[in-house]
């Protein structure tokens, strides 16, 4: 599987300088430049793909690549700082062919070149671990399949709405199935009728208001008084059609 390229850093605009041959050991100086007229004016990208970085300068306006610096390390060859300012480095520049040739490189503001020094000690970090953690030998395989007749207890609380916990055991069911709700405590008999007696005790016949008051044209089978009358019998105010 081929990585794909990732874009770590954009500066949208970088100045190329033509810069003379050096002379010394003592290092490149920016004050050497002509940095008054840049030779070109563009768009640095810093790309990476896998453990491959470089450094495109293209035409910011249409993104036609004018120049490109692979770097394979930080401080390196590839990409060096002047002696006398943090704005300004010296690049190498490589074609297809594998030519090579030496430009100077600015940045209008010291905050860009500070972005750029952390990009590419970020990535190289990132390359260091990575070599790291691949030439790291591979420790024991674990064996985590069960052996025979192992076996495994799992202890499990489950909790209810109100916040309490109970366990995964099933209560015992005190409902025999019929549906219907036992009986209140203390209540297993219906209260007798009004007029029904006791057994072994006399019968009084309820007075006819109270039995047609409270049970309609229902009356006791144990009282032995006649049906209670009429409200047209009793009332002669009603009129009879």
């Amino acid at each position: 599987m081929d990585s794909y390229e990732s874009v770590l850093l954009v500066k949208p605009e970088v100045f190329v300088f033509n810069i003379p041959p050096r002379s010394s050991n003592r290092g490149y100086r920016a004050a050497d430049w002509n940095l008054a007229e840049p030779s070109w004016t563009g768009r640095m990208r810093l790309v990476s793909k896998g453990n491959e970085l470089a450094m495109k300068l293209e035409d910011k306006n249409n993104g036609e690549l004018f120049a490109k610096c692979p770097i394979d390390t930080y401080p390196g060859i590839a990409l060096e700082p002047v002696s006398d300012s943090s704005r300004y480095f010296v690049v190498r520049i490589q074609d297809d062919n594998g030519r090579t040739a030496f430009i100077g490189l600015g940045f209008g503001d010291r905050s860009d070149s500070f972005d750029l020094n952390v990009a590419l000690q970020d990535h190289f970090k990132w390359v260091k671990k990575e070599k790291q953690i691949n030439e790291e030998p591979a420790g024991p395989k674990l064996d985590l399949q069960f052996k025979e007749g192992e076996t495994i207890k799992i202890n499990m609380k489950i909790t209810k709405k109100d916040g309490s916990e109970a366990t995964s055991k099933a209560k015992p069911r005190t409902n025999t199935g019929t549906g219907l709700l036992p009986p209140p405590p203390g209540s297993t008999k219906l209260p007798a009728p009004p007029g029904s007696s006791p057994a072994g005790s006399p019968a009084h016949a309820p007075k006819p208001d109270t039995v047609s008051e409270s049970w309609g044209e229902f009356a006791s089978a144990q009282s032995s008084a006649p049906p209670p009358p009429s409200p047209a019998a009793n009332n002669s105010n009603w009129v009879q059609f």
